[in-house]
């Protein structure tokens, strides 16, 4: 299995900016692709950002060009840079991994972290 772990997420003003990381452990060579999802309150939870075992990456409209989503290999750590947030980011994020295992393709969840972004 894979385990996620988030952290980096708080409390900033609109404009500002946060970096969320995911650390992975487990069968991590399984992994394929690694996401962040956020969800709001009363809201479904929806994709921000994902990216490949091959670097591909893909954003939500809300999140082009303010956030990014990057890999360290050596680290086994996925991060989210959230520049210029606004107060509709304000949502748990929750960091994704896709893998496969026993020819099955699964999915791990980190716990989440909360980010509020004040007006």
């Amino acid at each position: 299995q894979v385990q996620l772990v988030e952290s980096g997420g708080g409390l900033v003003q609109a404009g500002g900016s946060l970096r969320l990381s995911c650390a992975t452990s487990g069968i991590i060579f399984s992994i394929n692709a690694m996401a962040w999802y956020r969800q709001a309150p009363g809201k479904q939870r929806e994709l921000v950002a994902s990216i490949t075992s091959g670097r591909n990456t893909a954003y939500a409209d809300s999140a082009k060009g303010r956030f990014t989503i990057s890999r360290d290999n050596a680290k086994n750590t996925v991060y989210l840079q959230m520049n210029s947030l606004k107060p509709e980011d304000t949502a748990v994020y929750f960091c994704n991994a896709g893998y496969t295992l026993g020819g099955l393709k699964r999915a791990s969840w980190g716990q989440g972290t909360q980010v509020t972004v004040s007006s």
